[in-house]
């Protein structure tokens, strides 16, 4: 068998109607393109006939493939099992809906040969609703801009190119399939931007919508703290361990005022000591967590140090 260049990722909720339309666009897109390819549709969890058209697809073709979940996971778990399945150098991601166009597939692939590790789309003209999808979308991709320091223009665009070296490094959960080119980022990947076509959707609705917007928010936070504290975690435990002392010493400061306003068996009745004591030993805790932690991470630098192509071939040497 010929080795994959390039995989096609498509995570599918209840889309039989664009399964069919879908696979002959990217034939279509991918036929004159240099090397082979593949079609990976990933099944999250279909009530519809969408399982029956792809394997309908699969037995015209056998670059089409199937993976599927055994429940409605979500977007980025789907787009996850799709990337370790992929047997392509380069992977290239989209929606299942018809709204990204595989005829961008190949401009996609084409600028993420000239060098870069992630290419991303953003959808010029965008045809979805202006204040449920375009407006909170536009907040979304500056706030998120502003907090990780990428500028990525469409995060919420799902057509982009990578290689697959680069997401054998990065494990997704939540909502984090939007936040990929700024996780990307914290591992040195080079990215660059292209605009890509955008459709209206032609069959059924969006699956997605307004309800999702606090997980987002929560993965950006989480997001924040990885690029801050990735590399010295002891400094952000301290931080929260500071912000714990300082609580204790406010209720053991109050003890204190309570035992000099108050009779003492009134005063030595109060919560303030044990709320102090308890907050204290929370802030050493939280210390320790971040000695802990900050030895993993030392430890793992190390390691990586130590398995660098140069170390691997002095140890070659030695031994020859």
């Amino acid at each position: 068998m010929n080795p994959i260049h390039i995989s096609v990722i498509v995570p599918v909720f209840n889309e039989e109607e664009s399964v069919p339309l879908l696979t002959e666009a990217v034939r279509t897109s991918l036929e004159g393109s240099a090397g082979t390819w593949e079609l990976v549709f990933v099944d999250d969890g279909s009530t519809d006939r969408t399982t029956s058209m792809v394997q309908l697809e699969i037995a015209d073709d056998s670059r089409v493939r199937l993976v599927q979940l055994a429940r409605n996971r979500g977007q980025t778990p789907a787009m996850m099992a799709g990337f370790r399945e992929a047997r392509g150098d380069v992977i290239v991601s989209m929606d299942g809906d018809l709204q990204n166009d595989p005829k961008d597939i190949p401009a996609l692939v084409a600028k993420l040969e000239e060098g870069y590790d992630l290419v991303a789309g953003w959808r010029m003209r965008r045809q979805d609703k202006l204040l449920t999808r375009k407006v909170p979308s536009w907040i979304a991709n500056r706030l998120i801009a502003r907090i990780t320091g990428i500028p990525i223009r469409d995060n919420g665009c799902s057509l982009k190119a990578y290689r697959k070296t680069l997401l054998d490094r990065v494990t997704l959960y939540s909502e984090m399939h939007r936040f990929i080119p700024a996780i990307a980022a914290l591992h040195g990947a080079r990215i660059a931007q292209i605009p890509v076509r955008h459709h209206p959707r032609r069959f059924g609705k969006s699956k997605y919508g307004l309800g999702r917007t606090y997980r987002v928010l929560a993965d950006l936070v989480t997001l924040r703290m990885l690029s801050r504290f990735r590399e010295r975690p002891l400094l952000g435990f301290a931080w929260t361990a500071f912000g714990a002392l300082a609580v204790g010493g406010a209720f053991g400061a109050a003890w204190l005022v309570a035992l000099l306003q108050f009779r003492e068996e009134k005063a030595s009745a109060l919560v303030f000591p044990a709320a102090a004591i308890i907050w204290l030993a929370t802030a050493v805790f939280l210390l320790m967590l971040g000695l802990v932690a900050e030895t993993i991470v030392r430890h793992t630098q190390q390691r990586r140090a130590n398995d660098t192509p140069l170390t691997r071939r002095m140890h070659g040497n030695d031994h020859s």
